[in-house]
């Protein structure tokens, strides 16, 4: 009998949320992928219709803050706070008073921190009941974005968690610009898959699908999800200056040969989020722990993590255990050493 979850994650309805910062083309790219048949079966959050100019696609009412679009997704506005929302549209797609849809897309405000919108995601009991965290998808404005990682610290931190990072008016920019753009995230979020869209144009595929889980069960996507081997190269030489904000945000990975005692492993992680929970912008794992012959994934924000499930199957034949951290003034140093103390009072 395990003591984890089994992954459950083809019940419950994966979630994309898409971030940015001001003017960075989130209201662009959900203005095309919203007519794109590939939507179909997506429900898409957002703030206020007005904002994404629904006018041109023809849409049916389904109720006040909902409308089905031609392409056969669904379009709703978020009443008040988000949970509520969620909660609300679990419950009226349970008794079918809403077209069916299979996955959710959530549109931030330019300004958000995406931290609060993930830990509700990962562990409000009532939210993860209907939902799953499936990734962070954050566009970068290619003629704006340097100077915005510069001056506004939202925005390195939504580029600092994206699973992908979509940098948008590259027709625009200047190549210079645009490359020099592309190294200073890659330094920011190394395991990041990076892509480059021109108003908007993305197969909305892109959007989703980003998590550790496949829902149909063929296989997992740890790896990708992980990419920790990109977390393991340090970048030491830098075509621009890193700004204030940038220099601050690191990442990197810890291997453990062995499998985990999870007591001990859960204790550890327990203190390092009681210590550092707010330098911990996200942390992500596969592990090995022993007496299990499944891999268990955790992720979190901060001191806010999901539980730990089960996947059901380990993607390949390395079977070690792997945790990728993505902090603000928190070097990997100190988070070793703490884990070093542990083992030491365990063996004494």
């Amino acid at each position: 009998m395990s003591l984890f979850d089994p992954d459950k994650s083809a019940e419950r309805l994966p979630v994309t949320l898409i971030t940015g910062f001001l003017g960075s083309g989130k209201t662009t790219l959900l203005n095309r992928v919203l007519s794109d048949p590939r939507m179909a079966r997506s429900l898409v959050l957002v703030n206020e219709f007005g904002e994404i100019g629904l006018d041109h696609l023809f849409m049916e009412n389904v109720g006040g803050d909902m409308v089905l679009l031609q392409s056969g997704c669904v379009c709703c506005t978020i009443q008040g706070d988000l949970d509520k929302t969620l909660r609300d549209i679990a419950r009226r797609r349970a008794r079918d008073e809403i077209p069916p849809f299979d996955r959710v897309l959530l549109e931030t405000t330019g300004l958000a921190d995406p931290a609060p919108i993930l830990q509700l995601l990962l562990n409000h009991p009532m939210i993860s009941h209907d939902y799953r965290l499936d990734g962070v998808v954050t566009t970068v404005d290619a003629v704006n974005g340097a100077r915005q990682l510069d001056e506004h610290p939202e925005a390195v931190k939504q580029a600092a968690v994206a699973d992908r990072l979509l940098i948008s008016k590259t027709d625009l920019a200047e190549i210079a610009a645009s490359a020099g753009l592309r190294a200073r995230l890659t330094a920011l979020n190394p395991g990041a898959s990076l892509f480059e869209i021109v108003q908007g144009d993305v197969d909305p595929a892109l959007l989703f699908d980003s998590g550790p889980f496949d829902p149909s069960g063929k296989s997992d996507k740890v790896q990708a999800w992980l990419n920790a081997e990109a977390h393991d190269h340090t970048h030491h030489s830098h075509a621009y200056d890193r700004s204030r904000h940038d220099a601050h945000i690191g990442s990197f990975c810890l291997t453990f040969e062995e499998p985990l005692d999870w007591d001990l492993f859960n204790r550890w992680l327990m203190a390092v989020r009681a210590a550092w929970g707010d330098r911990l912008l996200r942390v992500k794992g596969v592990l090995a722990v022993a007496g299990e012959s499944q891999p268990l994934v955790i992720h979190g924000v901060h001191r806010t993590f999901h539980p730990p499930t089960l996947l059901a199957r380990w993607p390949d034949e390395d079977r070690r255990s792997r945790l990728v951290f993505i902090t603000r003034d928190l070097d990997r140093t100190a988070v070793e050493a703490s884990w070093a103390e542990m083992e030491d009072a365990v063996r004494t």
